[in-house]
């Protein structure tokens, strides 16, 4: 695989980096962060992955999450991929800001012109780790997965779907049931040509109703203040699908936080300590 550095700097005496690499998944050339700790140094460590939100890059929680400390604590390489192709050349798809180029959600795409390009769940649980395991020191037997937003709804998703390869799975506000919420009804009728069946493997909350579940607990925590709460995230569809599932939830709402990387940023250090905690197990 050929991998380009575009950038690497000391980091709480690991590296961070950004990287791109053509991708055959997506036909494009894709960008992805990762951060190694010090200990990386003189073996492999475990992964964890976050999925950002709409309109963000591989950049956005490298920079704005404040995790590189805590991963150096926690002995934990970080990988941020971005959150679309970029330049696929699809009609459209610089558009809308959630929709197209930075809201890839997650998912594979089937409807034409979006199936050749718009593949993000295979880029992030097949190719990515793929590329990671092959040019860092990485222990892929031990990975856990999180995000924000789009990115929780992704983290969720995926963690459901593949319960014997993700040890840990945490959320900051994700979009809980997409097909209930106008973000989840534009990218499904859009990437998947409103094709409600093949939409309900890319919803936590059909996910569940459905059969799936996750071994571990789902650790999601939720502005009161997020200006996307009611219209959008919908925790309490999450809350109740677990509880009518036995799906082990740890869901806590914050007074007077937002949507934004200040709220992400003061509850890090939880989860990383949820996903250490996992993935030395």
């Amino acid at each position: 695989m050929t991998l380009k550095i575009l950038s690497e700097h000391a980091c709480f005496d690991g590296v961070q980096g950004f990287y791109e690499h053509p991708s055959k998944v997506t036909g494009t050339t894709m960008r992805f962060g990762v951060y190694r700790p010090p200990q990386a140094k003189t073996g492999p460590v475990p992964v964890l992955t976050y999925l950002a939100g709409l309109t963000c890059t591989e950049e956005t929680f490298l920079i704005k999450g404040g995790a590189q400390r805590l991963a150096a604590q926690y002995k934990l390489i970080l990988v941020a991929p971005d959150t679309s192709p970029r330049g696929a050349g699809v009609a459209g798809e610089d558009t809308d800001w959630d929709f197209g180029t930075g809201a890839g959600f997650y998912l594979d795409a089937t409807a034409e012109p979006w199936s050749k390009a718009y593949r993000m769940y295979s880029y992030v649980t097949e190719e990515l780790p793929a590329v990671v395991a092959e040019n860092f020191p990485a222990d892929m037997k031990r990975q856990g997965i999180f995000g924000h937003s789009m990115g929780g709804h992704g983290a969720l998703t995926i963690a459901l779907k593949n319960p014997q390869r993700y040890a840990s799975v945490s959320a900051f506000a994700p979009i809980s049931a997409p097909l209930q919420c106008p973000w989840g009804q534009k990218a499904f009728a859009g990437y998947l040509g409103g094709d409600l069946q093949a939409a309900r493997r890319y919803d936590t909350v059909a996910l569940l109703e459905d059969g799936a579940r996750f071994g571990g607990t789902l650790l999601v925590d939720q502005g009161e203040a997020d200006q996307f709460l009611k219209v959008q995230l919908k925790p309490e569809l999450l809350e109740a699908a677990c509880r009518k599932a036995g799906q082990q939830l740890n869901l806590r709402l914050r007074p007077g936080y937002d949507h934004s990387y200040y709220f992400v940023s003061t509850f890090m250090a939880d989860h990383l300590a949820h996903h250490a905690a996992a993935l030395r197990a």
